[in-house]
């Protein structure tokens, strides 16, 4: 399978259906894919659930469309930090929903599944709040919460290039949530730096191949 290139971001979010969960890269703003982001406002789909580590930063990203009212619910490690008004807002005001996931949680909730994993037990969150209603089991003398795949219907990544088959390679801290989330979703729209030739990157260097990538659009305005 070979990815599709688009030329035109506005093009590469067609089809995003209103009620989607939506897999957003990034830590912070560094991988996240603010063009795929500004696009999806302007495509209108609404009532989403928006799976990121952080809740937005500022006014732009994530941010603006949470400020759009389009999300329904936040799923992330990180709901707050400095610039983290806009969700701020909208959650002391009743307006969006919020389920804290601790980080490594998030990350091997969304690497199961890519993986096909059915379920797993960890002991992050025991006698917690975020063990309320979980079923825990003892394993090897220690407390386990059951945890479930987050599976998306739509990942939105940043990279930094790509070939013409959709292989990618990030680069330094962009390289953070984009590699499972692309494992872990049914369409997966990459925004690029960059689009080479195939052959052109080094398959030593290829983080996440074509293979589960279905869109590919060069931005070359965003990191």
């Amino acid at each position: 399978m070979t990815a599709q290139l688009y030329t035109d971001v506005g093009e590469a979010v067609t089809g995003v259906q209103d009620g989607s969960t939506v897999l957003v890269g990034g830590f912070g703003m560094a991988g996240m894919p603010v063009a795929l982001i500004d696009a999806l406002i302007r495509q209108g789909a609404t009532d989403l659930t928006v799976v990121s580590n952080n809740a937005g930063n500022g006014d732009t990203g994530l941010a603006a469309l949470l400020a759009k009212g389009r999300v329904r619910k936040v799923i992330c490690s990180f709901p707050r930090q400095a610039d983290s008004w806009v969700f701020d807002n909208l959650y002391r005001a009743g307006k969006i929903e919020l389920e804290v996931v601790p980080q490594g949680n998030l990350a091997e909730r969304l690497r199961a599944a890519g993986a096909g994993i059915g379920a797993f037990f960890c002991p992050t969150g025991v006698g917690t709040l975020l063990a309320e209603g979980k079923e825990v089991r003892e394993i090897n003398g220690r407390t386990h919460v059951l945890e479930y795949p987050i599976r998306g219907d739509v990942a939105l990544i940043g990279a930094h290039r790509s070939d013409r088959m959709g292989n990618l390679v990030y680069r330094k801290t962009a390289r953070n949530f984009g590699p499972v989330m692309a494992t872990a979703a049914a369409t997966v729209i990459a925004q690029v730096q960059e689009v080479v030739e195939t052959g052109a990157i080094d398959p030593e260097t290829v983080v996440t191949p074509g293979i589960y990538v279905d869109r590919v659009v060069q931005v070359v305005d965003h990191v």
